[in-house]
């Protein structure tokens, strides 16, 4: 232990700046932050997929530490292939390059999250040392990989750190070996970059030649991830669920497959020893004739589980298959056959078959929670999975039919307390969307005020979540989370949010309602972390994750940060509500008017469009309504901003 809380351990640490950056400014500011922007999400990915954590950008330098020297080694490897692969308009004066060094040694962590000590120093020597597109390790970073990574090396002899006693033996990694056909030099264009369009295109993925985009993994080098025995990713085995065919059944059927998919997916999270990729991420694959390699290395996934269900009347089939997605080969494979009335029973069997075949095994504790159905009743269940299907398509209509299913479902069993969390949801999200109540046709009094029906949203949310509590699944926490949230009641909000993580770890979304409450009680690079765990669990994540970072960004102070996450957040989904109003604060602190006039426009169109402005004006006191931060400070910054940039007190 160190002073004022500080901790000291062993740590690998990968210190990186951008070559050339204050003469690429001068000749284009903008692309040039965008660019940089890009390759800030490249270096989070790669640290995300081999178990590190980016704990610095300052400037245009990124400081990142892992657990182990072959996980840094690997995500320096993985940006530098992933940059070194960009599209190559530009001449080599309009070029963003970056050189890494990599150290295994101690590192001090302070209570803020940052980290400093001889460990830090002798990484930034490193880091000078190596040529742009280039990595130099320490003689303790060789000694630790040089059985488990595929690289060659050459000795720059010792070199003479900053503040450090001994001279420090450099190694510099062969790169071009690893590029394979790429260029000799790898560049990051950032014209190419600042007009890509959608979230900022920045590079290729090398294996499968395809554009690799902010949304989805970043593909690990072969040689490296081949070393790690499955557990490169995370330090576990890692698994995808992919949605399960609904085979020789009704189109109308198809909700079940789904169902039983999700539910897996639940199932196997509740697994400590498993890393089990988001929901959102492997439904993107349903439909699709895809190779599972290629699959796995897009999610950063070592295992995938496939199957089918087929259902005539009460009457289930479901065949499962675990992949090994490094060799394409099977695991484990089986088939159930029985009635609708067992099918937990199958489920349960399915998840602990595929644990005991990743020789992970459940305590008592996951064994009971993998048993927990939170219902007994089939037909309860069943309606419920319907219904759950209509939430997932997230339109008012849709919601509609939701209701409809998730009342059914506890009409049956009336102590189904995930149907009421599902009820809390579909609620709370109809009132935070001005959608007013699902089902019920609103409209606005001829004074402009708001109908009851649309506050109504909110009460039956609250109404249906203090069912839920009763046994409170992870969504049920999530809700409460951000209904705290909105109500100011921060400390409360966040204990909701960190239970919602502990019930599912593997819930991206629980880590994204942490990520939301941190960042409004002035917790912001604690939320920061909390939205790269989620970006991780699901990496072809929604617009909403961006805005999260957007907002941990803006509440630390790091407002150009936050304008490019932002801007990415609204290139993504052009409709999303809640990044085009904090981007309007942005702009007006960062001086872009004209910008904020145009984003007005955009937001007045859409108002005309959709929702009424009578529910949710224009104005500052609106809008800050819905941002409730717990510091004076940031309110006050976020209100100045909105001023700034031309909306009405």
């Amino acid at each position: 232990m160190g002073d004022g809380g500080q901790t000291q351990r062993l740590a690998a640490i990968l210190a990186a700046d951008a070559a050339g950056y204050s003469r690429l400014m001068e000749a284009d500011e903008h692309a040039t932050l965008a660019a940089l922007e890009a390759a800030r999400d490249v270096f989070v990915r790669a640290a995300a997929a081999n178990h590190g954590r980016v704990v610095n950008t300052a400037g245009d330098s990124v400081l990142a530490i892992f657990d182990s020297a072959a996980g840094a080694v690997a995500a320096a490897i993985d940006v530098q292939r992933a940059l070194g692969a960009a599209p190559h308009e530009a001449s080599a004066d309009q070029i963003l390059q970056f050189r890494i060094g990599v150290h295994l040694g101690d590192v001090m962590h302070s209570p803020s999250g940052d980290v400093h000590g001889d460990g830090v120093n002798i990484a930034a020597r490193l880091q000078t040392l190596a040529k742009p597109g280039g990595v130099v390790v320490s003689e303790a970073v060789r000694s630790a990989v040089k059985q488990r990574v595929a690289v060659d090396f050459d000795d720059l002899g010792r070199q003479k750190a900053k503040n450090i006693a001994e001279p420090v033996r450099a190694f510099a990694i062969r790169m071009g070996q690893i590029r394979g056909a790429a260029r000799s030099h790898p560049v990051l264009s950032f014209r190419a970059v600042a007009y890509a369009g959608v979230a900022v295109l920045v590079a290729v993925a090398i294996a499968g030649g395809a554009w690799w985009r902010p949304w989805t993994a970043l593909q690990p080098p072969v040689a490296v991830t081949a070393a790690g025995s499955g557990a490169a990713l995370s330090g576990k085995p890692s698994i995808a669920v992919l949605p399960f065919d609904n085979v020789g059944g009704e189109a109308q059927q198809a909700y079940f497959a789904d169902g039983i998919t999700d539910d897996l997916i639940t199932d196997l999270s509740k697994v400590g020893g498993l890393f089990v990729i988001a929901r959102n991420s492997t439904f993107a694959y349903k439909g699709k004739s895809q190779d599972i390699r290629d699959i796995g290395k897009a999610l950063g996934a070592r295992y995938v589980l496939e199957g089918s269900v087929r259902r005539s009347g009460d009457s289930v089939r479901v065949n499962a298959q675990l992949i090994d997605t490094a060799s394409g080969g099977h695991v484990w494979a089986d088939r159930y056959d029985g009635d609708l009335r067992n099918i937990f029973s199958v489920q349960d069997t399915i998840a602990r078959s595929v644990a005991k075949a990743l020789s992970v095994e459940l305590t008592k504790d996951e064994s009971n929670k993998v048993a927990n159905r939170g219902t007994g009743n089939a037909q309860a269940y069943d309606v419920f999975l319907r219904g759950w299907q209509h939430y997932q398509q997230q339109t008012p209509e849709e919601f509609s039919a939701a209701i409809d299913d998730f009342k059914q479902s506890v009409a049956i069993d009336p102590a189904y307390t995930r149907a009421y969390a599902a009820l809390a949801a579909v609620y709370w999200d109809a009132y935070t969307r001005f959608w007013g109540t699902p089902g019920v046709v609103s409209s606005n009094t001829h004074d402009g005020s708001i109908t009851h029906a649309w506050q109504d949203s909110r009460y039956d949310a609250e109404q249906y979540l203090a069912k839920a509590m009763a046994a409170p699944t992870a969504l049920a926490h999530e809700v409460a989370s951000a209904m705290l949230v909105q109500s100011g009641q921060h400390d409360d909000a966040i204990a909701e949010a960190r239970r919602a993580v502990e019930s599912d770890p593997s819930d991206a979304e629980g880590h994204i309602a942490l990520a939301r409450a941190l960042s409004f009680a002035g917790q912001p690079a604690e939320a920061l972390d909390a939205v790269d765990r989620a970006m991780r669990l699901n990496p072809h994540y929604p617009s909403s994750y961006l805005y999260q970072r957007g907002l941990a960004q803006f509440a630390l102070d790091r407002l150009v940060d936050a304008r490019e996450s932002l801007q990415r957040a609204v290139d993504v989904n052009p409709d999303d509500y809640w990044s085009r109003r904090l981007l309007l604060s942005v702009y007006g602190l960062t001086g872009r008017q004209d910008d904020a006039a145009r984003l007005i426009a955009t937001i007045k169109t859409s108002d005309r469009r959709g929702r009424s402005s009578s529910y949710d004006p224009l104005t500052i006191r609106a809008v800050a309504y819905w941002f409730p931060f717990a510091k004076p400070a940031d309110a006050k910054r976020f209100a100045s901003g909105l001023a700034k940039a031309g909306v009405p007190d």
